[in-house]
């Protein structure tokens, strides 16, 4: 059986245009500040295995003190990386683990970071899938995010999209108890796979009533994507999941 043939069904796909000089000077400058190394998106998960990445220590990953207590929030596909820059220089106590797979969104998030002079960040640049499962540890994370997710609309597609039982019980291993899965959405009927997923997972209470959805909290920023989306009429869907 060929690679091609084993590559598992994944919820991205590379469209990857060329990097502005901003960003590419962002991805050689400050990777080795900013950055953590990976094997790469595009990795086989039994070539991974193989290579024994090593799991990751958050407080060696943030440089700070066990001590210090702080809370630590991992997001996936921070897209342009402007609302987890926001998310982080509102709450400086807060650590930061952003995975993007798209090398641009990577480049202008770390540039952002060293205008910003935001040290609470740090970047990966592949599957998430593939990091939850190999390089993080059991019970290291205080909140998940995943915002906006690709929704893979076509009915063909809905195969791809990330949310779904084993995802949500690969999360809940991720997350402390009382730590929080935070999705939001703009299409409707994800939002409603997404709460039949998240209320069918045992390890997973709704913050909200059961089956209803939560208001945006005050951490998540109100990108410029949803105030046109709201213009227009169209709805966005928050849900809130306590790891129990």
């Amino acid at each position: 059986m060929s690679e091609e043939i084993r590559r598992p069904i994944r919820s991205f796909v590379r469209r990857e245009g060329r990097l502005t000089s901003g960003q590419q000077y962002a991805l050689d400058a400050l990777w080795s500040r900013f950055g953590i190394d990976s094997i790469g998106p595009n990795t086989l998960e039994s070539e991974r295995i193989a290579r024994n990445e090593p799991v990751l220590v958050m407080d060696e990953c943030f440089h700070r003190n066990p001590q210090a207590n702080r809370q630590t929030v991992l997001e996936i596909g921070f897209g342009n990386g402007g609302s987890l820059v926001e998310m982080a220089a509102a709450l400086s106590d807060h650590d930061y683990l952003g995975i993007e797979v798209h090398r641009p969104g990577v480049g202008n998030l770390l540039r952002l970071l060293e205008e910003g002079e935001l040290n609470n960040v740090r970047v990966m640049c592949d599957d998430a899938v593939q990091i939850l499962k190999h390089r993080l540890p059991d019970a290291c994370l205080d909140r998940v995010q995943l915002f906006f997710p690709d929704p893979w609309h076509k009915r063909r597609h809905h195969k791809r999209r990330i949310v779904s039982p084993e995802f949500a019980a690969l999360v809940a291993t991720k997350l402390r108890p009382g730590g929080v899965f935070h999705l939001a959405t703009d299409w409707q009927h994800y939002a409603r796979q997404m709460m039949a997923v998240l209320e069918a997972a045992p390890a997973f209470h709704n913050c909200a009533t059961p089956d209803d959805y939560s208001p945006r909290p005050d951490w998540r920023p109100l990108t410029k994507f949803e105030q046109r989306g709201q213009r227009l009429g169209h709805g966005v869907w928050d849900l809130l999941f306590e790891r129990v």
